[in-house]
């Protein structure tokens, strides 16, 4: 790596400014600051070591993310690989052209949002629908915010979103029923052509029918459903992990699933043949992927305490509400991105009622 690093070095002032790469100092920056180090550091005392950086919190991110694309290579097979890739390549395309323009450097954030994208699809999507999702989800839902930092929705989500109006049947037609073999599908690549002859609902979609499926089975994760959000148990894990670092708020995740038990063992409980366990409904679907590693986006959500339980608590309760009183079996996508519209008043809020407090005691 000495070596690469000096030919890094030597190669510095080809793509400063007035060199002849200057244009491309976006992607040479980019790629210096994920193969080493940042390469702006104080030359003079005081040298402050920040306990969290733009690099390392999309790191952790990355981290608890690993036992959902375990699983999900497991249950869905080598075509996860393809997603993820094209994820990558459509998204961060976008990624450079606006740093390029902009005369910006790349930040990490979308090592992130390529990598979520996959996995809140459908494992059978068609590879373009992929790239046309994320390449619209980076392109509207951020870069016309200005970028990282100042987007207003969750990049991933407004690409899903799109997906789910523009190509309803593509995206809720058909469901790959997970592996069942000892070994899974982590040798195995499923073609999207073959998946009417092995699709299935989703638990969802089924629950909208009266047919509810094991507790067991939601937490395994062998059950249909988008490609990350089976397993309950690494999902767990994972946001388990992002609450320890305190790379997620609790106070978000408390809320969204605090109000949605609530809400959800209210409407059980008034009619139970109807509106199914609270506890069953937790575990189905995406809603704890979207309150683990959507919701808590530092970005899109409220920046007070106080906001915080108030946003956890309109995603929560959304949610119950969609996905029992609307055709769509869920609602968590919706919610969330409701959420991120009223994050900003919300803050409001509380600082206007923190202000007239100070001032009514003074």
């Amino acid at each position: 790596m000495k070596s690469v690093l000096r030919l890094f070095e030597k190669a510095r002032p080809v793509f400063q400014k007035g060199g002849r790469l200057a244009v491309l100092k976006p992607i040479y920056e980019a790629l210096e600051n994920f193969l080493f180090a940042p390469s702006t550091a104080t030359t003079t005392a005081p040298h402050v070591r920040d306990p969290l950086d733009l690099k390392r919190f999309m790191s952790m991110v990355i981290l608890a993310l690993i036992p959902c694309i375990v699983a999900a290579f497991y249950f869905f097979g080598l075509r996860l690989a393809a997603m993820i890739a094209v994820s990558y390549m459509a998204g961060g395309t976008v990624e450079v052209l606006f740093a390029v323009i902009r005369k910006e450097d790349i930040n990490e954030g979308f090592l992130v949002t390529g990598m979520l994208f996959p996995l809140i699809m459908p494992p059978t999507v068609p590879l373009w629908m992929v790239a046309v999702g994320v390449a619209f989800g980076v392109f509207v839902g951020k870069e016309l915010f200005g970028g990282t930092g100042r987007n207003l929705f969750n990049p991933a989500l407004v690409g899903r979103c799109f997906l789910a109006l523009a190509y309803p049947e593509t995206m809720s037609a058909g469901w790959l029923e997970p592996s069942s073999e000892l070994v899974g599908r982590f040798f195995k690549y499923v073609d999207a052509s073959s998946v009417d002859a092995i699709s299935s609902a989703t638990p969802l979609a089924l629950a909208k029918q009266g047919e509810m499926c094991s507790l067991s089975h939601l937490l395994l994760g062998s059950v249909p459903g988008s490609a990350g959000e089976t397993s309950a148990i690494a999902i767990i894990l994972g946001g388990v992990f992002l609450l320890v670092t305190r790379v997620a708020n609790w106070r978000t995740v408390v809320g969204i699933l605090g109000s949605f038990t609530f809400l959800a063992g209210i409407l059980h409980h008034a009619q139970s043949a109807r509106f199914g366990p609270a506890s069953w409904h937790v575990f189905a679907g995406g809603l704890l992927f979207g309150a683990f590693f959507m919701a808590t986006d530092p970005v899109t959500s409220p920046t007070s305490n106080a906001g915080k339980w108030l946003y956890g608590a309109i995603i929560g309760s959304t949610t119950v509400l969609i996905r029992n009183f609307t055709g769509y079996v869920e609602g968590v996508t919706f919610a969330i991105l409701l959420g991120n519209i009223v994050a900003p008043v919300l803050d409001e809020m509380v600082f206007t009622v923190r202000f007239w407090r100070l001032k009514s005691e003074e």
